[in-house]
């Protein structure tokens, strides 16, 4: 692999319970080789949320393959297949499947100033 470009499909990469909220993601940042962004990818089962949490620096980009719902600053925002959303670093944000009936998968991007693909910087859980 050339560190120019990199392919790789989400299937190929195995989901790893997530810290905070133990839901299985796919880590996309080190088989695609990014340096400067983080990428993970959550599909999220009917009834499932990722966990409230905030950046201090660092904005976010989410991609709704298949539609879903974000919550942000307490609000819940419905977002269409292939809708895209950008978050600033402080909002408290959570992607949320409100359906009874089918998956939902994600995509997030994030740039953080400084951290590891182990270590986000500085990724805060909120408790609200």
């Amino acid at each position: 692999m050339t560190d120019e470009f990199a392919i790789t499909n989400l299937e190929d990469v195995n989901e790893e319970p997530f810290p905070e909220s133990g839901l299985p993601h796919r880590k996309l940042t080190q088989p695609l080789g990014c340096t400067e962004v983080r990428l993970n990818a959550v599909t999220l089962l009917p009834g499932q949320f990722t966990a409230l949490h905030a950046h201090e620096r660092q904005e976010e980009v989410y991609v709704a393959f298949d539609g879903g719902c974000v919550q942000i600053d307490g609000k819940i925002y419905d977002v269409s297949p292939r809708g895209i959303v950008r978050i600033g670093p402080e909002s408290v944000r959570s992607l949320r499947n409100e359906t009874d009936d089918r998956e939902q998968t994600w995509l997030m991007i994030g740039a953080p100033p400084h951290g590891t693909v182990e270590d986000f910087g500085e990724y805060k859980v909120s408790k609200e």
